[in-house]
């Protein structure tokens, strides 16, 4: 359980984290785009949501996901995964 708990916890800073870096970079391209209200804010999510749906570790675990993995199998498959997109 405790292993859980600390995966669960890992994996939600890395989310965080990306999902910060996108923020900066999605208002950056918002910025650049002169929008403003309603279509700022449209923008800004979308580019967000498509930021989390592109990074490496929501891709390996949708792969793991695929290919039916869990536990230690999932962790490891997900961890040679990453490994192996941040060496590419």
């Amino acid at each position: 359980m405790r292993k859980f708990v600390m995966i669960a916890l890992v994996a939600l800073a890395s989310a965080n984290v990306v999902a910060y870096a996108a923020d900066n970079s999605c208002a950056a391209q918002a910025a650049s785009k002169k929008l403003a209200g309603a279509a700022k804010n449209s923008f800004i999510k979308k580019c967000e949501k498509d930021s989390k749906a592109a990074s490496p570790q929501a891709m390996c675990e949708g792969k793991a996901a695929e290919k039916k993995l869990a536990g230690a199998a999932k962790n490891s498959f997900v961890k040679k995964c990453m490994k192996d997109a941040s060496a590419g």
